[in-house]
């Protein structure tokens, strides 16, 4: 059954029938249930390119996603995320489109989305601290929603962040709680606006108990376990090590603790570990115990919460953009004790 059919089926006109599948607001409620109704009864399944020029819509949404041997974005967070945006978008009835592409080449491959009309607004990942790509689509006039924010960037943008710095504020206070002066921070790469945040927040915390932020201490690189491994036994090395670690990433926290146990030390005991968890589903943190205390915030959730965004954006948009911040919980688990004496 095409548009026509269903049309004449209901003694209504197409466009009419088209707005209530699409969501129209000036459609009344009455007409849209009676017009979903039937569309479902008759097995109605809307022809997409006739729906795109019924609508002015691709309903597609683009994910340009850089790759780069400086950061990988294609990575079990970015899968995590666009699960959660995919299952917005299929509610609505959009479509995902994901455009893999060297970093030099990601202003072209907008640029050629936006000419082409493929899509009908954009997700930006993994934003840098003055990303230059927030211009650019403000500049090309489509709509889109930032995954983070970028630091230095004054121009207004729609953006959904965890709060990163307030996690890990939390965080290092924790440790400080707990006695830990000697604290080791495995970040992310810096040159990316979460961890830039989440670095500053724990120099600042251990600056209120006048302990000056130490460099052997702080290591930043793509969040890996192998990163993790590495970077904890170095500083597991010096002279003073570390009996406490804040750690960016779950991933990067498992190098960490393979570290602990080949030093022959006891995670939780004799070293202390807090990561961030995106509570990815594949990846949990321990069933009714959490195997690490962390600043937990789905990442899944936020896809869920950016999708919903952009698609309002997209079917009314607003005088100004939209902007959410999500905290992140501290969830304590064993990984975490007193300074050892």
């Amino acid at each position: 059954m095409n548009l026509k059919q269903l049309s004449h089926h209901l003694n209504l006109s197409q466009t009419t029938v088209s707005r209530a599948l699409n969501g129209y607001p000036e459609v009344s409620e009455a007409t849209r249930k009676r017009v979903m109704e039937a569309a479902k009864t008759l097995n109605y399944s809307p022809n997409s390119r006739a729906k795109s020029l019924a609508t002015g819509r691709n309903h597609a949404i683009g994910h340009v996603i850089p790759v780069s041997d400086q950061h990988e974005m294609v990575n079990p967070i970015f899968g995590d995320f666009t699960a959660g945006a995919g299952e917005t978008y299929a509610k609505a009835g959009y479509e995902i489109m994901i455009s893999m592409v060297d970093d030099t080449r990601q202003e072209e491959t907008y640029r050629a989305l936006r000419s082409r009309g493929t899509v009908d607004g954009f997700i930006l990942h993994g934003p840098r601290m003055a990303d230059p790509r927030i211009g650019l689509l403000t500049q090309i006039g489509m709509p889109f929603v930032v995954h983070g924010r970028a630091s230095h960037i004054e121009t207004p943008y729609s953006w959904l962040d965890t709060n990163n710095g307030r996690a890990f504020e939390r965080a290092t206070q924790f440790l400080l709680d707990l006695g830990h002066r000697r604290i080791g921070l495995i970040n992310g790469h810096e040159f990316m606006d979460f961890a830039f945040r989440r670095r500053e927040a724990y120099v600042t915390t251990l600056k209120t108990q006048d302990i000056p932020a130490d460099p052997t201490l702080m290591q930043s690189g793509e969040m890996t376990e192998p990163y993790g491994y590495r970077a904890a036994q170095e500083m597991m090395a010096l002279p003073q090590p570390p009996t406490a670690f804040l750690v960016s990433s779950m991933i990067s926290a498992i190098g960490v603790r393979r570290a602990i146990h080949d030093a022959g030390l006891q995670m939780g005991r004799d070293v202390s570990v807090i990561t961030h968890d995106d509570d990815l589903s594949y990846l949990k943190n321990g069933d009714d115990v959490p195997i690490f205390t962390a600043t937990r915030s789905s990442v899944h959730r936020a896809g869920n919460l950016a999708a919903e965004m952009l698609l309002q954006l997209i079917k009314s948009p607003p005088q100004s953009p939209l902007t959410r911040m999500i905290e992140a919980e501290l969830i304590i688990g064993q990984s975490t004790g007193p300074a050892p004496k």
